[in-house]
Parts: structure tokens; C-alpha cells; sequence
């Protein structure tokens, strides 16, 4: 018999068959280079204290976190 079946003799197999899961290829990652200056979306933890401290001035807060963090940096360095 040079080709199976077209159906399955053991009923198990058939019903395996049909529970079994499609195997998808995912895509390949496509890595793409950093904007320079771009931000970036992320979660933080911060006391509420700092957190109402940056907030009191009003809008613009993330920018001044931003601002401080950024020469807390550079005075690293």
C-alpha cells in the first residue's frame, strides 16, 4: 500500500487527529534601530510623595521626572 488511507482506522487516531494543534511559523523579529530622543512607554513604581511632588506644578510632570532622572544621569558620569 503505497499511500495511506484517507481515513483513519482506530477511531482514537481520528479523534487525535482532530484535537492535534496547527503549528503556525511565527514571523521572524524584525529588529529595527532606537530613534534617537524617542520615548519610551513603560511602567514605574514611585512613592506617591514623589509622585504628588512632580504633580503639584501641574501638566507637564512626566517631562519634569524625565528632566530630573536624566541629570541624575549625567552627574553619574
Amino acid at each position: 500500500m503505497a499511500n495511506p488511507p484517507r481515513r483513519h482506522v482506530n477511531p482514537l487516531d481520528a479523534a487525535e487527529a482532530l484535537f492535534k494543534p496547527a503549528k503556525k511559523t511565527a514571523a521572524p523579529a524584525i529588529e529595527r534601530p532606537a530613534l534617537p530622543n524617542a520615548k519610551e512607554l513603560i511602567s514605574l513604581k514611585i512613592d506617591s510623595d514623589v509622585l504628588a511632588f512632580f504633580q503639584d506644578d501641574g501638566p507637564g510632570w512626566q517631562d519634569r521626572i524625565n528632566d530630573t532622572l536624566r541629570i541624575a544621569m549625567q552627574s553619574k558620569t
